[in-house]
């Protein structure tokens, strides 16, 4: 089940993605599946080797286009180890709720984000997490719970104080937000709750089967109450890039000239696309801990 809405976020073969606190992979297999060059990274072991697992699994089954790959790595949100300006697309969902320095992880993610590269974040919205954090306290006070709440304007500020231009939002997950309230309210660790086994069942027979009935039910709830909301945002280009070429006009520059000034950022982004992680299916590299704390799951259908 997908947060990220790619008829929104659209993706081109060969993209350089970064799927960011991965978590069990949902999103990176689809990115994938639709050819890019996907690196999903997580500070959680067991689940990077499981997505490792599945990445290989596609490999084998033809599943992913040819120029595809996929590389599955721990590694730390606060500190990415790839170069600036290494990918094309960054998907972060789920996961800035769970940590302290979203500003931080907002850098990092901006740094390693090519100019003019697309980047998406989704989080739990306000009103849907508001409902769950009154009805439970077991819901988000656990190690490596939700530790805030985002408000739309603020996820929004925050994104363009980093420097981003969102240019699209949307809520998900409309039928998820019940079912959470439902357990909050039964206790986030009894599914032998009746209401509870029986929404659960909806929302797999929904996931699995998409008829048209809960198709246009969601459609309906996620404006009013969808468990999630999605940012998209560009990372604009290097306003001294752009400041350049009017005064070369004004110069009276031919576009010969101008050609060896634009050769430094060209290097550059040959140097990071040359440094970018490797591109064997199922590979595993070690790097830092820290990108998602492994105790996050109060998202659960939601993710």
């Amino acid at each position: 089940m997908l947060t990220v809405d790619f008829s929104r976020f659209p993706l081109a073969p060969g993209d350089r993605v970064l799927d960011l606190g991965c978590g069990a992979g949902r999103h990176a297999f689809e990115c994938y599946r639709r050819g890019a060059q996907v690196v999903a990274l997580d500070q959680n072991g067991e689940e990077i080797r499981e997505v490792a697992k599945w990445f290989a699994a596609m490999e084998e089954a033809g599943e992913a286009p040819a120029g595809a790959s996929a590389t599955a790595m721990e590694g730390d949100a606060l500190n990415l180890p790839f170069p600036d300006d290494s990918f094309d697309v960054v998907i972060i969902s789920e996961v800035m709720e769970h940590i302290p320095d979203d500003k931080g992880v907002l850098a990092e993610m901006v740094r390693v984000l090519r100019p003019g590269g697309r980047i998406a974040v989704t989080v739990p919205r306000y009103g849907p997490e508001k409902v769950c954090w009154t009805l439970s306290d077991a819901y988000h006070e656990v190690e490596g719970g939700h530790i805030r709440i985002y408000r739309g304007d603020e996820l929004l500020g925050k994104m363009r104080e980093a420097g981003l231009e969102p240019y699209g939002t949307h809520h998900a997950h409309g039928l998820h937000s019940p079912y959470w309230w439902l357990k909050c309210a039964f206790g986030v660790d009894n599914d032998k709750a009746l209401p509870v086994q029986a929404y659960h069942k909806l929302l797999v027979w929904d996931i699995m089967k998409k008829p048209l009935a809960t198709r246009l039910a969601e459609r309906a709830l996620n404006p009013v109450i969808g468990k999630s909301f999605v940012v998209y945002a560009t990372k604009p280009h290097l306003p001294q890039a752009a400041a350049a070429e009017p005064a070369a006009a004004e110069a009276g520059e031919s576009a010969a000239p101008a050609t060896p000034a634009a050769e430094p950022a060209a290097g550059t982004a040959a140097k990071a696309r040359k440094a970018a992680p490797g591109t064997k299916a199922g590979a595993k590299a070690p790097a830092k801990s820290g990108a998602k704390p492994a105790a996050k799951r109060s998202s659960g259908a939601a993710k």
